[in-house]
């Protein structure tokens, strides 16, 4: 696994306890996934809310889901996190 990947994960279980072998299932359950459909992110964001036990607004899921089908997805970790905070 990159340095990148690394990072993130440790970031994400830090800020939510979430355990990366769930992120890496839930990965695996999608690696085939057309992440320019809107249905298939927006279902994947929700589960991922759900595994944090993290509730998220419409108005931040509408964001991620749509950054996420028109791949513009940021490569760096301050814009994730930025991006995961507003």
């Amino acid at each position: 696994m990159s340095n990148f990947q690394d990072d993130l994960f440790d970031k994400v279980q830090k800020q939510s306890d979430v355990n990366p072998n769930d992120i890496h299932k839930v990965a695996d359950s999608v690696k085939n996934a057309d992440f320019s459909d809107e249905k298939t992110v927006r279902e994947l964001v929700q589960r991922l809310a759900k595994m944090a036990d993290k509730p998220i607004p419409k108005s931040k899921e509408d964001r991620i889901v749509e950054t996420i089908t028109k791949n513009n997805m940021p490569m760096d970790m301050q814009t994730i996190n930025n991006m995961f905070k507003k």
